[in-house]
């Protein structure tokens, strides 16, 4: 069966369909020994030899991890500082598989790990807005006026930022706990809003993706997704627009308290 090269190539876990578009253009991809770089470009992995980087392209059976990534670990699956990834953190996985989207090194929290490039694309593609909600400590009391420009967004170097939802955990006299929900996914984006605001973030911890959370899922450790979860993430980004998203409602409460918090000061 004729496949597109890109699709192809998520599939095997090389990466996101975007990440494997630069994989061709790049020029790392070769069918039948020629290089090939055109968009669009279709191929059959049953008859044609297909390879990435010297390394043969096969299909594999699709698998979904939900990962509790500790602080420390990074979300790439070649690091040129060595450092441990959260691919490490799943041993004898036989697939090829990537992280979803990006916590930084210095977060920790929930994060998805598939070789399922449709499935990252729906995760990740601005136009689906899968909202993220994290978890956050600041080094000092927030003021009124930050969170309304929180709410509002936040002018950065690459412009400004979608309005979030932020809840006020606690307001100590040195500390502020936060849940803050946002549909974008830029780059250290929590981090980069709250310094822009003039405070430093103690602790960022991602405790749900669109609507799946998991309380009882200790720090370091993984689960496969069930079947029905990745059929509900399915179901609930397909024909989704711009901007609609899978964020928790209004109404509901967003926080479980599934991490106690620090004692009030």
């Amino acid at each position: 069966m004729m496949i597109r090269l890109q699709k192809l190539l998520a599939e095997a876990g090389f990466g996101s369909r975007r990440e494997c578009e630069r994989l061709i253009a790049n020029g790392y991809v070769a069918v039948d020994g020629n290089i090939v770089t055109e968009m669009g470009r279709l191929a059959d992995p049953q008859s044609q030899i297909i390879e990435c980087k010297g390394v043969r392209v096969k299909v594999q059976p699709k698998v979904y991890y939900l990962l509790n990534k500790p602080k420390g670990y990074v979300c790439t699956n070649l690091d040129e500082l060595d450092r441990p990834r959260a691919i490490d953190l799943i041993p004898g996985i036989a697939q090829r598989v990537y992280c979803v989207g990006r916590l930084d090194v210095d977060s920790e929290g929930l994060i998805i790990l598939t070789n399922d490039g449709e499935f990252t694309n729906f995760l990740t593609h601005p136009r689906y807005g899968v909202a993220k909600t994290y978890l956050v400590e600041l080094n000092a009391r927030i003021k009124e006026e930050d969170l309304e420009k929180l709410r509002k967004g936040v002018w950065l170097s690459g412009g400004k930022t979608a309005p979030a939802r932020v809840k006020v955990l606690r307001r100590g006299s040195n500390n502020t706990w936060l849940e803050i929900t946002l549909k974008e996914g830029r780059n250290r984006e929590v981090r980069r809003i709250l310094v822009r605001l003039g405070y430093k973030v103690r602790i960022l911890r991602r405790i749900r993706i669109g609507w799946l959370e998991d309380p009882r899922l200790k720090t370091g450790r993984f689960r496969r997704l069930a079947s029905g979860e990745v059929a509900r993430f399915y179901s609930t980004t397909k024909g989704k627009k711009r901007g609609q998203g899978l964020g928790v409602s209004d109404q509901q409460s967003s926080f479980s308290n599934p991490y106690p918090l620090a004692p009030k000061p």
